[in-house]
């Protein structure tokens, strides 16, 4: 029979006066080109855990979430966890709650995210097979072209139909990856518009300009 092993205490020491405490590394967006593979632009739920709220939460609430989490999209859940639909700040800061509270002559403040979100039924996701062999130039143009900010992007269980949000594409993010500016609300007119900027941006003493609609 082995010997028990021997272990010996840590010493201690003071708590210093004003001591802070350690928070995670806000990770370093990869910089990429329109080349670049489309995974590289892409929050994947596998390593980034998805932010999500129940369908009864207030607007308020939902601002506050998304602020602490710095987040512009909540998956909305039930209790089994299944996606009723998806809520993001743009949907909450527009005229949306406003005019959901006057139809239903109620507080804004009493406006929920089932009141304004947008259902699980009317959700267009892209399939985690197409977007495997894509780059982000393919992402751009799909998120210009249908005019949104975010896509999700789902995969199948093995040998079933049963969908699970994989990742999730964000125009702000990857704007930010390209390192030219795609704001929430501005997005190029074409794709050949945001190559050019593109190209533009990275000449000395050239200012990148983007033709710009609004992003919905």
């Amino acid at each position: 029979m082995n010997a028990p092993e021997l272990y010996t205490p840590l010493p201690h020491t003071k708590l210093s006066p004003l001591a802070t405490y350690a928070s995670p590394q806000k990770s370093r967006y990869k910089r990429v080109s329109l080349a670049n593979p489309a995974l590289d632009v892409m929050t994947d739920l596998r390593r980034v855990n998805a932010i999500t709220i129940d369908s009864s939460a207030d607007i308020a609430f939902v601002n506050q979430r998304m602020i602490a989490a710095a987040v512009r999209l909540l998956l909305v859940v039930d209790n089994d966890h299944h996606i009723v639909g998806l809520i993001t700040a743009s949907d909450i800061l527009s005229e949306r709650p406003l005019q959901f509270a006057q139809r239903h002559n109620i507080a804004v403040n009493d406006v929920t995210v089932a009141d304004i979100m947008t259902p699980q039924e009317d959700l267009e996701v892209l399939r985690m097979e197409d977007v495997a062999s894509a780059h982000v130039g393919d992402i751009v143009e799909t998120l210009m072209r249908h005019g949104r900010q975010h896509a999700l992007v789902v995969e199948y269980s093995h040998g079933t139909s049963s969908q699970q949000v994989r990742g999730i594409f964000s125009a702000t993010q990857i704007g930010r990856q390209l390192g030219q500016t795609i704001s929430p609300a501005l997005v190029a007119t074409t794709f050949a518009e945001l190559e050019a900027a593109l190209i533009s941006s990275r000449k000395p003493k050239v200012a990148a300009t983007v033709t710009a609609r609004e992003f919905v």
